[in-house]
């Protein structure tokens, strides 16, 4: 499993949060996705890392700003 972390510019509420979990949702098959306008980044896990210019591309569709990518080993915690 991986951690996808992205810097992402032009969210401004929660309704922006939600619009960006959706469209993440619905181009890649993640496992989880939590977006917060107010640190401007978009957190993903998944089984497998996803491919940058195809993140960034959904993120533009969606009508936002990648600015940064980072990809890391994620493990759930011994109870997680």
């Amino acid at each position: 499993m991986v951690k996808i972390t992205l810097a992402v510019e032009g969210m401004m509420c929660r309704n922006c949060e939600k619009h960006m979990n959706e469209a993440i949702e619905k181009a890649f098959p993640v496992k989880k996705v939590t977006s917060s306008h107010e640190k401007n980044e978009t957190v993903i896990i998944a089984e497998s890392q996803l491919e940058e210019a195809a993140l960034k591309a959904a993120v533009a569709e969606a009508g936002y700003e990648m600015k940064s990518y980072s990809c890391e080993a994620y493990k759930k915690g011994l109870f997680g």
